[in-house]
């Protein structure tokens, strides 16, 4: 019997993806010899973060495959790259033959289904790793359906597809977050001062975010402090593009460029996009998060700590789980109220939020002495030992 070829695909403009299905490549090809291991690699910088990866995993057989697009493709991405993911899509359409000869493929993002369901490789098995562990409803939307089998971070996931009736005869595996499996050492000290530290992490959607309503404001706030360091690290997406879209109630803006005086301040660290503001560098060596809606706020309670966000866009967030994390810490509606919302944060985290972060975290992720990444690549072989059958 020939020996299974799975590959994993690593196909976006940005890093930020790829430690989250690297850690089950890297242990499905150490641990089970017999797989071929493909990893499909779109960009030089995702080529070096998973390099740098696969030195946790001493024994890892993966094959690095880079994969690119046509000339017409690249040359529109370099005048459009900025507003679309025109790279992104045009390395499935290229390399689809590729694909074909696979067994199945392994991917963290939802784009790569249009292999299935676009570009005619219906018989491909497709894995969807899933990439971050928030709350949007984006999550959970039918696009999860797109793919043969779900490996996910733990109960919330399962729970709230079961509820959208994704599950329904879908084969899926809770696995824990194979992310975390890379976390080593103490937390970084990035100051050269005792002043507490604030991760200030908005997210890119152009409705969601308090970047785009908030954001000049906060940095100004921080800019002038001698109370607080601040590390500004944005999801990578924001300064990865000048248009934004929201999905979620459709609206588009354009992303402003930062003053230079941030830059240069010594109590701020500015980062728009390196692979720190994606390795857990940040939410690890700060002692408060700051934020809206991203999936980081999970990481970052790793080690429960205080949190603070912002409603920019007047949700009304109570009682919808799409915002179930801003139970974790105080919500405030406008920057003017953020001195006293970080002065009570560390007191109100002990009274208030922290056993509800616990929780949160225990719900969202399901980590087990076994690493999540051994976890998803024996469910990985499990599923294929049954689509064999």
């Amino acid at each position: 019997m020939k020996p299974r070829r799975i590959g994993f695909l690593f196909n976006h403009e940005a890093v930020h993806q790829v430690a989250h299905s690297a850690p089950t490549a890297f242990a499905l090809s150490r641990d089970f010899p017999a797989i071929d291991v493909e990893l499909l690699v779109s960009s030089p910088a995702q080529m070096a973060e998973l390099e740098k990866i696969a030195a946790h995993f001493p024994g890892q057989r993966c094959r690095f495959t880079p994969i690119d697009c046509g000339p017409v493709a690249k040359a529109l991405d370099r005048l459009f790259g900025k507003f679309a993911p025109i790279k992104k899509v045009a390395v499935l359409r290229s390399n689809i033959e590729r694909f074909a000869a696979l067994d199945a493929l392994v991917t963290p993002e939802k784009t790569s289904a249009m292999i299935k369901h676009r570009f005619g490789l219906t018989d491909l098995t497709m894995i969807y790793a899933r990439h971050g562990a928030g709350d949007r409803s984006l999550s959970f939307n039918a696009d999860n359906a797109l793919f043969d089998f779900l490996l996910l971070p733990g109960a919330k996931f399962r729970d709230r597809l079961a509820a959208a009736h994704l599950l329904e005869g879908r084969p899926y595996e809770i696995v824990g977050y194979p992310k975390f499996d890379l976390l080593s050492g103490a937390a970084p000290k990035l100051f050269d001062n005792d002043r507490p530290t604030v991760l200030y992490n908005p997210h890119f959607d152009a409705r969601l975010s308090s970047w785009y309503k908030y954001g000049a404001a906060v940095l100004d706030y921080f800019y002038r402090s001698d109370k607080f360091n601040l590390i500004f690290a944005p999801h990578l997406m924001l300064f990865e593009r000048l248009l934004h879209v929201s999905l979620e109630e459709f609206s588009m803006t354009i992303r402003k460029r930062l003053p230079k005086r941030y830059y240069d301040c010594p109590h701020m660290l500015i980062d728009t996009g390196s692979p720190a503001s994606a390795d857990m560098t940040y939410t690890m060596a700060a002692d408060i998060y700051l934020g809206d809606v991203s999936s980081q706020v999970y990481e970052f309670i790793y080690r429960p700590r205080p949190c603070v966000f912002l409603n920019a866009h007047g949700a009304q967030w109570r009682d919808d789980p799409n915002y179930n994390h801003w139970m974790l810490g105080e919500v405030i509606d406008d920057p003017a109220m953020l001195d006293a919302a970080l002065a009570r944060a560390p007191a109100e985290h002990e009274r208030k939020y922290a056993a509800l972060q616990r929780e949160a975290f225990a719900y969202t992720f399901d980590l087990q002495e076994t690493p999540s990444s051994v976890r998803a690549a024996r469910a990985i072989v499990a599923f294929m030992e049954r689509h064999r059958a």
